[in-house]
């Protein structure tokens, strides 16, 4: 946030791994953004078809936070019955939509979640996420969550974390609860 000569400058966080917490990672730094009367946009990549607690919990932060679900749904698991095309579709109308809130100005924080997810199975290309990126102003954050991120991604970032799966509970027939896991 602070260049070392002391002027102030955005950051691209880059959340990925094979653990979970990507996304509460993102979801915590809005909150502490909205501590401070940010306006934050944030567009779920994939995620779409489920309902999960987060979407009732970042209704509470509005109206500094804008939530977009722009996803058809997990890609290939579980309930998916869409075509490939479905989905890339989708992934591309939320690469615009970040395109379109990013140039607005409006935003401090642009949080795009799961889009990791949305490169590594090739719902939107390399370049296509450059250019995105090349249109964020140099006073604007932008976290981006999922797993898999790319290497060019990595390298560009600012700051990346990794989570790491030490242990899960459903390794342990656990299954996932609610306000806990969704």
């Amino acid at each position: 946030m602070v260049e070392k000569n002391g002027t102030s400058r955005g950051l691209m966080i880059v959340y990925t791994g094979d653990g979970k917490g990507k996304t509460t990672a993102a979801l915590g730094m809005c909150v502490r953004a909205v501590g401070y009367n940010w306006k934050i946009c944030l567009i779920q990549f994939v995620k779409g078809s489920w309902k999960y607690g987060e979407l009732k919990g970042v209704k509470r932060l509005e109206p500094n936070l804008e939530l977009h679900v722009v996803g058809e749904g997990f890609v290939g698991i579980l309930d998916d019955n869409k075509e490939l095309k479905v989905h890339q579709e989708a992934a591309r109308k939320g690469l615009a939509l970040a395109r379109e809130k990013i140039e607005s100005g409006l935003f401090q924080l642009v949080i795009l979640d799961e889009l990791n997810v949305a490169l590594k199975l090739g719902l939107v290309g390399k370049e296509e996420v450059q250019e995105l990126l090349a249109a964020c102003s140099a006073d604007q954050h932008l976290v981006i969550t999922g797993r898999d991120a790319p290497d060019w991604l990595i390298d560009q970032a600012d700051l990346v974390t990794s989570m790491t799966e030490i242990k899960h509970p459903f390794r342990e027939g656990i299954q996932a609860q609610k306000g806990i896991d969704w």
